[in-house]
């Protein structure tokens, strides 16, 4: 196995188990390893540190696997690795009220680069790292042997593969392609989900706690949801009783996909008003038209890709803030998101604030909002942790 050697006074966070090492913390390389091999880091003094998969195209050059050098990191290795992140999720499935989930997150599951969502008993897969891509054949025999899915989807078009030396792909890896629409069931709501077509692998599965939360508030209110997607939020609010809900979304695709999963619930379609347009321009809108609402949602894409994103991130979360504060009549509620890893809790309060400020609003954190179980932070990678949120009452 090729040896990668680590610059001197580099070791602490390989020695916390942080999974990253970047290019330039490595002094030296002892061979070519081809990208998505797996290789041993040294440290200075020739001690073993770690094995893990070597790429010289991305800026983390080395995405670690295991500590213990006695370990074979081979097929088996890979495979106890999906069946322990499979394994986690059974109880949340168990009650049958919800059977779609993320099974395998990553380096959070210890499989850096592997995301796998569960829809019903169809999985969609994205693979990011070039060493995952490797492992894919052995990944995806534990994946059948313990679940047996009528179709493993490769939704792989995330433009961080370009990091890797990867292409974009959408293919068929296991099984039959998935049909146009998938009915899945969230806290006891059915979704038609296109696994193909759809945004990421198909579905937000990260805010199924969150819908339920907010839902808790919609009863007899009127709701504004923003970035409705396919109305994860609209339909939990019409499941609790909301007179009324508004969903924006700029997808043409989402907004018919949002419809149909109104009737597929037998939801009363007339407490439905959706409207395909960029949120923002909506929102003025209905600013100019005096239009007010109890609840307002917004679940924005991400607005942050990297720290050095940051800043011009916060000044649109808190314009879109700003302009959803002045849509709320005096008390009512704002549910607000970022899935941005590099904006952290503290300053997302920080952006409200502003917001509140521009908007002349008085504002209460009364909750915070995370994701849910099947996307866990492990705690050796914080970075996992990407989705936070607030309820806010605004005066």
């Amino acid at each position: 196995m090729i040896e990668v050697i680590l610059k001197k006074g580099k070791e602490k966070a390989v020695l916390h188990r942080h999974p990253w090492v970047f290019s330039g913390a490595i002094e030296k390389v002892n061979g070519k390893p081809a990208n998505g091999d797996i290789v041993k880091l040294i440290d200075a003094k020739g001690g073993f540190m770690a094995y893990g998969f070597y790429n010289d195209q991305s800026r983390v050059a080395l995405r670690l696997l295991e500590w213990d050098e006695s370990v074979a990191v081979d097929e088996q290795w890979f495979k106890e690795k999906v069946a322990i992140a499979v394994a986690g999720r059974n109880e949340l499935l168990a009650d049958g009220i919800t059977n779609t989930c993320r099974l395998i997150f990553s380096e959070s599951d210890y499989l850096p680069g592997l995301i796998v969502d569960k829809y019903a008993d169809h999985l969609a897969v994205q693979v990011l790292t070039s060493g995952i891509e490797k492992m894919m054949p052995c990944i995806i025999e534990e994946l059948q042997r313990l679940l047996k899915p009528e179709s493993i989807f490769d939704k792989s078009d995330a433009s961080s593969r370009n990091h890797e030396g990867l292409q974009t792909q959408n293919i068929v890896l296991a099984g039959n392609h998935p049909p146009e629409r998938v009915e899945v069931i969230e806290n006891g709501i059915k979704y038609n989900i296109n696994i193909a077509e759809g945004q990421k692998s198909g579905f937000y599965c990260d805010q199924r706690d969150n819908r339920k939360i907010v839902a808790a508030y919609s009863k007899g209110k009127k709701v504004l949801d923003c970035f409705s997607y396919t109305g994860g939020f609209t339909l939990n609010s019409l499941q609790n009783g909301a007179a009324a809900v508004t969903a924006v979304d700029s997808s043409v695709l989402a907004i018919d996909t949002l419809k149909e999963n109104v009737l597929l619930n037998k939801f009363d379609a007339d407490k439905v008003t959706t409207i395909a347009s960029d949120v923002n321009k909506q929102l003025r809108k209905f600013r100019e038209e005096g239009e007010l609402f109890d609840i307002v949602v917004l679940d924005p894409p991400k607005y942050a890709p990297s720290r050095s994103a940051l800043d011009k991130a916060s000044r649109a979360y808190k314009d879109l803030n700003r302009l959803g504060m002045l849509l709320l009549n005096k008390g009512g509620l704002l549910a607000t998101y970022s899935c941005s890893g590099a904006m952290d809790m503290e300053t997302f309060k920080q952006v409200l604030a502003w917001a509140a400020l521009d908007a002349g609003k008085q504002v209460q954190f009364i909750h915070q909002f995370c994701q849910p179980e099947d996307h866990p932070v492990r705690a050796s990678f914080p970075e996992g942790e990407y989705l936070k949120g607030l309820l806010c009452r605004v005066f």
